[in-house]
């Protein structure tokens, strides 16, 4: 029986990729024509012991991973999903705000802060920022953009202390944290986090996202091409496109974790292209692709251009 308990990894398994017909309304849409655009997501759960020590025992295309690689130290499986469903949450406005940016509809998006989407587990912030706080001052000076951010720490060396002010849970924190040197760049001081724009958005009509229980960031591009596809663009010429990828509010197509597993699962659904973060990501496809036809990408605008004006075959 103890090799029917959980242990403390993660297991990620693949799950069949989904068209998003239905799940995305749009407020005025008109379909621009056939096919469709599926989503890809995975199952995460705790890995029993006898999957963790003898692989085989584990479902076809599954990958154990350490507990520490999905969840900060000191947080629950509670803090984890909670997280998941915020990051879903700002995933279908983001997309909503490029996709119709993109669209050249006009999009109101005033800046707040520079949103912490992730922080390095070796720096000295880890200890003390979450992702998700919004940061809007460094040292008492406003910050409304990550370039404001990036601009301030730069003016510090690398070791130097600074006080960052961040909104979390609705309350103002000042939180005192060092830099550290950039890898790339050793005379350039950084906090080791990754940034967005945070931002109050308002859209020129309604856009209704639904997934259900699916959480996390990496639905960014495809509700973003669904978006473009409800209001008239041929994104798809008759295929099932599936995609996968987190958006940045400038367009970009961020990386994502699970490739392997949502590479099988674009493969299970018989999709004819499954569009994917360039770099890592579009290797990692690659890889595991098995004939599936791989399309990297850098930004959405670089997708919607390449898959409006394709007349590959499905």
């Amino acid at each position: 029986m103890l090799w029917t308990v959980p242990s403390a990894d993660f297991i990620l398994v693949p799950d069949k990729a989904k068209p998003l017909a239905g799940r995305v309304v749009v407020e005025g849409s008109r379909p621009g024509g056939q096919g469709d655009v599926y989503y890809v997501d995975l199952f995460i759960r705790r890995s029993r012991w006898l999957e963790r020590l003898l692989p085989f025992t584990r479902p076809d295309g599954a990958t154990v991973v350490p507990e520490q690689a999905l969840q900060p130290p000191g947080t629950s499986d509670a803090d984890r999903n909670r997280q998941s469903a915020v990051d879903m949450e700002r995933s279908e406005q983001i997309a909503s705000v490029v996709a119709l940016r993109a669209l050249g509809y006009d999009v109101v998006a005033t800046p707040r802060g520079a949103l912490v989407l992730g922080v390095a587990a070796d720096v000295p912030a880890a200890a003390k920022i979450d992702a998700g706080d919004v940061i809007v001052a460094v040292d008492g000076v406003p910050v409304r953009t990550p370039t404001d951010l990036r601009t301030e720490i730069g003016r510090r060396k690398p070791g130097d202390a600074v006080r960052l002010t961040v909104r979390r849970d609705g309350k103002a924190l000042d939180l005192k944290v060092r830099t550290v040197r950039n890898p790339a760049k050793p005379a350039m001081p950084i906090v080791g986090i990754t940034v967005d724009q945070a931002a109050d958005i308002k859209l020129p009509f309604d856009v209704d996202i639904d997934l259900g229980r699916v959480g996390g960031p990496s639905a960014g591009l495809p509700f973003a091409l669904e978006i473009a596809r409800k209001l008239g663009r041929d994104v798809t010429h008759g295929c099932k496109i599936a995609a996968t990828g987190e958006l940045g509010l400038d367009g970009a197509v961020l990386p994502i974790g699970g490739i392997r597993q949502k590479t099988i699962g674009a493969r299970r659904a018989h999709v004819d292209f499954f569009v994917v973060p360039a770099g890592e990501n579009a290797a990692g496809a690659q890889k595991n692709a098995d004939g599936l036809r791989v399309i990297p990408v850098k930004s959405f605008q670089q997708a919607l251009r390449i898959l409006t004006t394709s007349r590959q075959k499905c």
